[in-house]
């Protein structure tokens, strides 16, 4: 692997606005940081969206004009969270694939999440994939503990390969609850991610204070980055997070740095095998 994929998680569903000034909540505002993102190097979006009141939302209206805006405004590859928020229901989940994003999560099991517990039962998780192959949606599989990996393994043999056929995991580290954003528990997962079917590849995102760790990990490992402001909001100590796009640069600059320049969009669909608009 000679390149490397940039994901920009610009949103998420845990901060405030009101905390967080910079958060962008509206869909100009998404649009406006995907724009940006795209030209410093990101070749994904991860997208969360939020209602009139800045709350997180799973609305079908407002999911499908975030499709068609993002769309419309970039080369993105467009990536919807099934996970919503903790507190949503499965059948809303489930429901953003009739957004007809290119790509989408899959949370590959349970986690505690913080003072929440993010439940993904294996029956909603078979429902997702199968779901995702039916409808021609490349999905991203979000392993947030490195049993999380051998569930992934069981899945591909009971169900099949993704659409696509390409496997792709995003490691999201540092969850309190989860596995922690080290890079020794990094190497784990990297040696783990070698049982599943030839070719896997994987991002990784570290958050908070192990942002830095997990990204020198994954470029040394052949890993892609994950960056935004859904995961970190310190840039470093006592300097809050500006914008998306300072995360993103820095991303780019490691990657360069490490030799492995940013992929574009078009590019990452290749590998991704995530089909060309």
């Amino acid at each position: 692997m000679t390149g490397t994929v940039i994901t920009v998680a610009p949103t998420g569903a845990e901060s405030k606005k009101v905390d967080v000034p910079a958060l962008p909540v509206t869909l100009a505002e998404l649009v406006a940081t995907a724009k940006e993102c795209e030209a410093l190097g990101a070749s994904i979006i991860h997208v969360h969206i939020r209602d009139d009141d800045a709350s997180p939302t799973l609305d079908q209206g407002r999911l499908r004009d975030t499709v068609a805006g993002l769309r419309e405004s970039t080369g993105l590859i467009v990536q919807l969270s099934s996970g919503g928020s903790v507190h949503d229901p499965e059948a809303d989940r489930l429901a953003v694939l009739d957004a007809a994003p290119e790509m989408a999560s899959c949370t590959m099991g349970t986690v505690n999440f913080g003072d929440d517990v993010f439940l993904n039962r294996w029956e909603f998780i078979v429902d997702l994939h199968t779901r995702m192959q039916e409808r021609g949606i490349v999905p991203e599989y979000e392993i947030f503990d490195l049993g999380q990996l051998t569930s992934l393994q069981r899945l591909l043999g009971k169900h099949g390969l993704p659409f696509g056929g390409h496997v792709h995991v995003d490691l999201v580290m540092g969850v309190p609850g989860g596995m922690p954003g080290t890079a020794a528990a990094l190497v784990a997962c990297e040696q783990a991610i070698r049982d599943l079917p030839e070719g896997t590849t994987f991002s990784a995102t570290g958050i908070g204070r192990g942002t830095l760790p997990v990204m020198l990990a994954s470029l040394a490992t052949g890993g892609h980055l994950r960056v935004g402001m859904e995961d970190t909001l310190t840039y470093a100590k006592g300097r809050p997070v500006e914008s998306n796009m300072q995360l993103v640069a820095r991303a780019v600059g490691f990657a360069q740095l490490a030799q492995r320049p940013p992929l574009t969009a078009a590019q990452a669909r290749e590998l991704l095998g995530v089909p060309a608009r």
